[in-house]
Formats: C-alpha cells, structure tokens, sequence
C-alpha cells in the first residue's frame, strides 16, 4: 500500500466522502479515488469522469477570460467598470476598475457577503425574493448588487466579493458582445480540449454529472441542491467540470494555451493579500508550504465541495470534487506535503 493508500484510510475514514479525488503528474494519473453516489435515487456511483459543480472555483475561468481579453488588446486592467457597461452602477464607487474587480479589491457590495457571520441567512432571504430558477443571465444579479453601498475604497484591502466577479461576467459580455458562458466555453474550454466542462443547468444536467446533495438532519433525509443554487452558472460560480479536465486546464495554462507567455505571468504573480497572508493573482491564489510554491482554486456551496492546486516546479495537479458538503481543503495541504 502506497503512501497515497494509507493517507487516504486515515483522512476518510470517518468522513464518508462523495466525490473524486485526483493526484496527476505530468506522465498520468499518480492516486485517485471514486466515492459515493452521483445520483443517490437510482444509486447511480461517481467516477473519474463524473462532472461536478465547482461553486467559486468558476473564478478561476472568469479571471483566464478577462486577461483573454486584456490578452487581445479589447481590454485593460485599469479600465473603469463605469466606462465599460451600459447599466448604471447605481452605489458602486466610479473609480473601481478591472484590476479592483479581479484582485478583489474592489470594495464593491456583495450581494453573498462572506465576510458576514449571517452570509447564509443573507442568502435564504436572498433566494426568497430573487427565486434561483430565474437566475438565467447576469443582468438578473444587478438589481441585488447596485443598491448596495461599497464596504471600503478601491485598493484600500482585499474583500473577498462574489458581486465583483459577476461584474466582471458583464464586462466580458459588454466588451466581447456574446454572452459570459459562450465566451468562457469559446476561449478556455474548446482550447484546452475540456471534454467534461460547461454551463449546464441545474434542471437538465446530462449523463454521468453529479447532483449536489444535503442531508437534513432532522429528518435524515438527503435532498438535492436544485432549490438552493442559481439554475445556471454566471461568472462567480457555478461551472462543471471533472478532475480529468481541470488537469488539462493546469497544463493548458502553464503552456501558454490560453494566455500569452507575459500574460500567464501576470493572472499568476501576487496582486492582493487575502485574510490568511497568502497572496492572490488574477482570479488564481499563490502559497508556499514547506518551501513549495502552488496555485489553488475552491468553492465550495450548498452540496457542492470542491479544490484544486497546481505545482509547477513538480509538475502536479491535486484536485478534489465534492458532491456534499464535506470540508475537502484541510486534504490539498495534507497531500502537497507528501511531495
């Protein structure tokens, strides 16, 4: 039994984790592991090809697609969002720009403040008046973030901001003219071959893609997720993807795929500092463990776990898709430092 064998005994033996988890080197698959049900009514199991949703991890594509623009010379980082779209900002502070919004320094209002104790009892009062299954287009989200007033001044610190990610979604529709999801599928997903990654909606999921699930403790019941996210994705969170994929969209990045050489460097390098000390690029974080430097991408929602991290200098990607709510982050620094 491997080093991978035994760490994951230890890790999941009280968790009863749902979901895959994935180690890859730059020669192939290196540890995975399927657990649990993709469809719990027709007991229907995970595999490695199993799509989950990622929530938040969606930033990870709507920071490669912004500096895909920036990239083709349609847009710049100190563009302000003001000059940009059409709509009225309403509340939002005229100086903030590309930058502030992707580096999350915007101080923008956020329509899901996760830095609230409440967030979630924000988001069920939310959901009542704004019901998910109408949460087609980002147009839709306005009226929730424009009357809010900012939380800080641009630049001043970083604030983590769900708001300042679908403000970007708008700008990429306003600058590239066709909407946020086609874009994202035409510039990231067909170049880097992603054959299990989209948009799709909540209430028509294709083959072998996992439901989200919640278990009710007080009836113990499992109950889907379909009441409790945005029917279809926008651009702060809600893509599919599976473990295969986001391995080819690591690669993808750090061969210069998607983005230029230079332009690669700048989505990658520290732009902010986030509450832990670590530093954030373009829509990607940066740490060190033990001397080894890694990029890494979560989300994590209701039914939905997910991370994924990328080594450079050793080549691997570890990424863990969740379709419950077990907490999988403490398992990303667990397996780097088995390298």
């Amino acid at each position: 039994m491997n080093k991978f064998e035994n760490f994951w005994n230890e890790w999941n033996e009280s968790k009863n984790f749902s979901g895959v988890v994935s180690v890859s080197g730059e020669h192939g698959g290196i540890f995975q592991k399927s657990c649990g049900y993709r469809n719990r009514g027709e007991q229907l199991l995970n595999n490695e090809s199993t799509a989950f949703s990622i929530a938040s991890g969606t930033k990870f594509f709507t920071g490669l697609a912004v500096c895909k623009l920036i990239d083709e010379k349609k847009l710049k980082l100190e563009d302000k969002l003001c000059d940009l779209v059409k709509f009225d900002v309403g509340q939002i502070d005229k100086r903030v720009t590309v930058f502030h919004l992707l580096t999350h320094t915007s101080g923008v209002g956020d329509y899901i403040d996760e830095e609230s104790d409440d967030s979630l009892e924000q988001l069920s009062a939310l959901y009542s008046k704004y019901p998910v299954y109408l949460w087609e287009r980002l147009e839709y989200y306005l009226p929730m973030i424009t009357v809010l007033p900012p939380k800080f001044e641009p630049g001043k610190r970083y604030g983590y901001s769900n708001s300042g990610f679908i403000l970007l979604g708008l700008v990429i529709e306003a600058v590239s003219g066709i909407s946020y999801q086609q874009f994202v599928r035409e510039t990231i997903i067909v170049p880097a071959k992603l054959e299990r990654t989209g948009f799709y909606r909540a209430d028509s999921l294709p083959a072998n893609t996992a439901h989200g699930y919640m278990y009710n403790e007080e009836t113990g019941e499992w109950r889907t997720n379909i009441f409790s996210l945005p029917v279809l994705g926008g651009s702060d969170g809600g893509i599919y993807i599976c473990a295969n994929d986001f391995d080819k969209l690591w690669r993808a990045l750090f061969s210069n795929i998607i983005l230029s050489e230079s332009m690669t460097q700048e989505f990658l390098k520290p732009h902010s500092c986030t509450y832990d000390a670590e530093t954030y690029g373009l829509g990607v974080y940066r740490c060190e463990l033990n001397g080894k430097l890694f990029y890494y991408a979560v989300g994590g929602d209701f039914g939905v776990d997910f991370f994924t991290a990328y080594l450079p200098e050793q080549k691997i990607t570890i990424s863990a898709l969740g379709n419950t709510e077990i907490n999988t982050y403490p398992l990303m620094e667990k397996i780097i430092s088995l390298f």
